[in-house]
């Protein structure tokens, strides 16, 4: 795949990969239709300082779906010095929680590697003026 992939179509391969690395006690539609669910939650949620949602911003950098249907997300900010840090990853929690089949939730904020607009999605672009 392209280095410059964007990070919402590496996020959900991510997922699928993940899944499909072991057998998983989770049948395959179902994992496939709560990765979907699980986009479709993360595309609720927005960064306040700028109209495009987390998952277009490209914050979302891993979904790990366990066999007991455990959500691992990790995710990042815009900048450290972002004034929602202590709250969003809360609302990532509270959105992937909307999702059914999802058992339990953990989100880990990092900043490694640190974002950048490059991994914004070409929808997120558009919506900013930025192509």
């Amino acid at each position: 795949m392209a280095d410059d992939m964007r990070m919402s179509e590496t996020a959900k391969a991510a997922a699928e990969a993940s899944a499909a690395e072991d057998v998983s006690a989770i049948p395959q539609d179902e994992l496939n239709r709560m990765t979907d669910a699980l986009i479709a939650a993360f595309k609720t949620v927005f960064d306040p300082e700028i109209p495009v949602d987390i998952y277009e911003l490209g914050l979302i950098y891993k979904v790990d779906i366990d066999d007991n249907r455990k959500v691992d997300i990790d995710m990042t900010l815009t900048a450290p010095g972002c004034p929602v840090a202590g709250d969003m990853p809360g609302w990532v929690e509270n959105a992937a929680r909307t999702v059914e089949g999802v058992e339990d939730v953990e989100v880990r904020l990092t900043f490694d590697p640190p974002w950048d607009p490059s991994r914004m999605s070409d929808e997120a672009r558009l919506a900013l003026n930025m192509l």
